[in-house]
């Protein structure tokens, strides 16, 4: 399963839920009829929960959903901190030089001199753009994941080449 948001809240008395996406473009959701749902993102494949999507905007920074898992504010509340997620075979295709966290995330981390920096331990949304959490043993590199500094990434090779330095 590919996470791809956090219900926060609910929203208003009629079930639908506030949701905080985790990457761009989070009304192509809309596209897929169905979503699934766990309480815990780690869960197994089997644990998640599939649920018909109602309907599907916008709204602010994120977006509101209705999902028959919820049809009243009762069920909503009982539903804040579950995770939204779908599998992989089911999401829209990603346009060129953009990908879903889950496709980075295990990715090695190699700046322009060759060294190893890591491996890509998860994601973080500043808001202003994403920021790749980059692990090599006791080392924490947060590394911003722009044009100006996430230079190739080849998910075939299973890397990620990066304009930073080992000391930063």
């Amino acid at each position: 399963m590919v996470v791809l948001g956090r219900i926060v809240a609910p929203f208003g008395i009629k079930g639908w839920l506030k949701i905080q996406p985790f990457g761009d473009d989070p009304l192509d959701w809309a596209e897929m009829p169905e979503w699934w749902i766990a309480s815990d993102s780690e869960a197994p494949d089997d644990a998640w929960k599939p649920s018909k999507l109602l309907a599907c905007q916008e709204h602010g920074q994120g977006l509101i959903a209705q999902l028959d898992a919820s049809p009243d504010r009762n069920a909503a509340e009982s539903l804040k901190g579950w995770f939204v997620a779908a599998p992989r075979e089911a999401l829209p295709e990603p346009g060129q030089d953009e990908y879903y966290w889950a496709d980075l995330i295990g990715l090695r981390v190699e700046n322009q001199a060759g060294e190893s920096m890591g491996t890509v331990e998860g994601l973080l949304s500043t808001g202003a753009h994403d920021v790749l959490r980059v692990v090599d043993g006791d080392t924490e590199r947060l590394i911003p994941f722009v044009e100006a500094y996430a230079l190739e990434v080849d998910r075939s090779a299973g890397l990620i080449r990066v304009d930073w330095q080992k000391d930063w």
